[in-house]
């Protein structure tokens, strides 16, 4: 008698979105032990960014990893990363788990004004 591999609550495979997601979750995770304030800030995550007006563009070293949203009229502060960036410029988890980090702290440290050294002692150290 065959059964299924994993029982349905444990997923076989996260899709790529969803593993993106988790990385810029566990580096969210790992700044809110230093930095409380940041259960306040909405983290997010979108394929790409968006161009703002008619003619704009991007060359391949201006298009932006992350941005941020500052709060306004009782809505949270925004942090987001983009995701399709980070990806087609990491090789493999770990090299995107870093970048990802690193946008997110970089993110955090401009919506705080503060330096990302500041945010996190290790920014920086590769």
């Amino acid at each position: 008698m065959r059964g299924p591999i994993a029982p349905p609550q444990v997923p076989l495979a996260a899709s790529r979105a969803e593993a993106f997601a988790d990385l810029v979750q566990d580096s969210v995770e790992r700044l809110e032990r230093r930095w409380p304030q940041l259960a306040d800030i909405d983290f997010l995550v979108l394929e790409v960014p968006r161009l703002d007006g008619p003619g704009e563009a991007w060359s391949e070293e201006a298009v932006p990893l992350g941005g941020t949203i500052p709060s306004r009229e009782g809505r949270p502060a925004r942090v987001i990363v983009y995701r399709r960036p980070v990806e087609i410029r990491t090789k493999g988890r770990d090299e995107r788990a870093a970048l990802v980090h690193e946008v997110v702290v970089e993110q955090v440290a401009e919506l705080l004004g503060l330096t990302p050294e500041t945010v996190d002692p290790r920014y920086g150290e590769d």
